[in-house]
């Protein structure tokens, strides 16, 4: 067999997509869950894999020691716990310790405990990437190469929700390229740079009204939420499988390194046309073009790294969009059947 990956925040959003991806190549995968119950849902999604995968809780990735126990025995680590919220009554608190001492304590903790660990991917963003300051960049194309000068004092006074997660993932990301560089450590680094990143969700959900925050991004256009078309906050996105892949690639890839994985820029009326096109969604429930908004130019992306180096062709808007509209379909179905909403 391939090894046995740890991946920590395991009943994510992209975490479960990325467990779906290492277990699809033949890999054993033992997740970190905050709780015994979240270990059984997300253990439900894979019926097929149930001799590959275990969990462990952890209930508080600040916690000193947390990943302790979590890493012994493993192979390689992909460490995708990280809040993404952009309200939050404590910047510190809520936003900022979670990202950036989580990520220190599994880099502590694979040096420790894990010695066989030859690489770890950090889920990291294109808020890591993308300098707030500037606006929408008309002109100027985003790579590797950027990054987000957001500072942790500027982060902690802040009250713009987006900017303190733009900021955390960014010293996120710093800190565990800084802590491999400076205690010569035996495991090399990979991070996987998402913008959005929509498609559909495959971890377990109890109710339409607490989905994970990009897919409710695009259910209010479906639902009736959102009367009419808005204006993005962000330009760039992905779909979470191709997400998924680029987690597999980059452990594997020779050498590690800051991948950039995007299909481009969109905007919400692109959305809202494919929306329309979805066989099964009430039309009188989606969101209408709003004739007065202008679409602004916008920077570019360049996603020719991970296009070059981890071999992946991205998915369409249409398609992942269309993806998870139907998906959503069926979760109302599902969820109406039950009695929830």
């Amino acid at each position: 067999m391939a090894g046995t990956i740890l991946v920590t925040g395991a009943s994510g959003f992209v975490a479960t997509q990325v467990i779906s991806a290492f277990l699809s190549a033949g890999y054993h995968v033992r997740g970190t869950v905050r709780s015994e119950s979240k270990a059984q849902s997300t253990a439900a999604i894979f019926p097929s894999f149930q001799s590959r995968l275990s969990f462990v809780v952890v209930p508080d990735i600040v916690a000193p020691g947390a990943f302790d126990e979590a890493v012994k025995g493993v192979d390689g680590v992909v460490h995708t716990a990280s809040p993404f919220v952009v309200q939050v009554k404590d910047n510190k608190r809520d936003l900022l310790d979670p990202a950036i001492n989580g990520t220190l304590n599994i880099l502590q903790a694979i040096q420790k405990h894990a010695p066989n660990v030859k690489r770890l991917v950090v889920t990291s963003s294109f808020a890591a990437i993308l300098d707030l300051s500037k606006g929408n960049r008309p002109g100027y194309t985003y790579s590797e190469k950027d990054w987000n000068p957001a500072t942790y004092e500027e982060a902690v006074k802040s009250d713009n929700g987006a900017f303190v997660y733009c900021a955390s993932k960014t010293l996120a990301e710093k800190t565990a390229f800084d802590f491999v560089k400076s205690q010569n450590t035996n495991f090399s680094l990979a991070t996987v740079c998402p913008p959005m990143v929509y498609g559909p969700a495959i971890q377990p959900i109890q109710s339409l009204n607490s989905l994970n925050e990009s897919t409710a991004d695009i259910y209010r256009f479906m639902n009736g939420s959102t009367p009419k078309v808005q204006p993005n906050a962000f330009w760039a996105w992905v779909d979470v499988r191709d997400v998924a892949t680029a987690h597999v690639k980059a452990y594997e890839h020779p050498e590690g390194g800051r991948f950039f994985v995007t299909e481009g820029t969109f905007t919400y009326q692109q959305v809202v046309e494919t929306i329309r096109k979805v066989p099964g969604v009430d039309q009188s429930k989606i969101s209408e073009d709003d004739p007065s908004l202008e679409w602004p130019e916008t920077y570019n992306v360049d996603n020719s790294q991970a296009r070059r180096e981890l071999g992946i062709e991205f998915r369409s808007l249409e398609e992942s969009i269309r993806d998870t509209a139907l998906q959503m379909l069926q979760w109302e179905k599902k969820l109406q059947s039950n009695g929830h909403q």
